[in-house]
């Protein structure tokens, strides 16, 4: 066994199990999507520590690859099938998106820093997902021409109501992610019924904010 295998087999089992994920389809895909796939080169050693992984590489603004607990986490929260159509939000260099390839019909991701969108394609297609694309789009933009989905992942925090998110969610589809509204931040689901939109803490959790979805600064005398 390589030592990134090894690596990954310690990280499914040291800190995603330990946090009660159980669903065994999301365990399978931690397993066999190489994390380090996703990491620049010179932090491919970082690759399965327990920390939201910087990924960015002197862009605009730093792009994370969120902790692997919470990942699974809310993989096991969204209860995604093998038939649902997915959006991933801020999918920066694509490994989440990746795994929820390996768990639906067909993924759509988007990432506002064009360059991490090239390298998210290019992961992709290394280790042969054909299900999933990423799009070059801000956060808070989704993208529409897939939509309606039946879930909405969100590879970070928001700091408020996304509400164009919302408006792409199928009737009975959900959102998970983490909630920065306020504090304690949580993990969130929101589900749409009726045209209306329900939420749902899950457990406290910490992630960085997604660009576009920043709380406003307040004016300061």
């Amino acid at each position: 066994m390589s030592g990134f295998s090894t690596a990954r087999l310690k990280m499914v089992d040291g800190q995603v199990r330990t946090t009660d994920v159980t669903d065994r389809r999301i365990l399978d895909a931690m397993l066999m999507v190489p994390r380090e796939a996703f990491v620049p080169a010179s932090r491919q050693a970082l690759a399965y520590l327990d920390l939201d992984l910087d990924v960015s590489e002197g862009g605009a603004a730093k792009r994370f690859l969120i902790k692997p607990a919470l990942t699974g986490k809310l993989l096991q929260a969204a209860e995604i099938d093998e038939n649902d159509n997915v959006l991933v939000v801020g999918c920066a260099t694509g490994y989440l998106a990746a795994l929820v390839a390996k768990l639906a019909r067909q993924v759509t991701a988007t990432e506002t820093d064009s360059a991490l969108a090239a390298k998210a394609k290019d992961a992709f297609a290394a280790i042969g997902l054909s299900n999933v694309t990423c799009k070059a789009a801000a956060c808070a933009d989704g993208d529409s021409s897939a939509a309606p989905y039946d879930v909405i992942v969100l590879n970070g925090a928001t700091e408020v109501t996304p509400d164009r998110l919302f408006g792409q969610l199928r009737e009975g589809g959900r959102l998970v992610g983490v909630s920065a509204e306020s504090r304690p931040s949580r993990a969130m689901i929101v589900t749409r019924s009726h045209g209306e939109f329900g939420y749902r803490p899950l457990f406290d959790a910490a992630a960085p904010v997604l660009p576009g979805l920043e709380r406003a600064a307040a004016f300061v005398f």
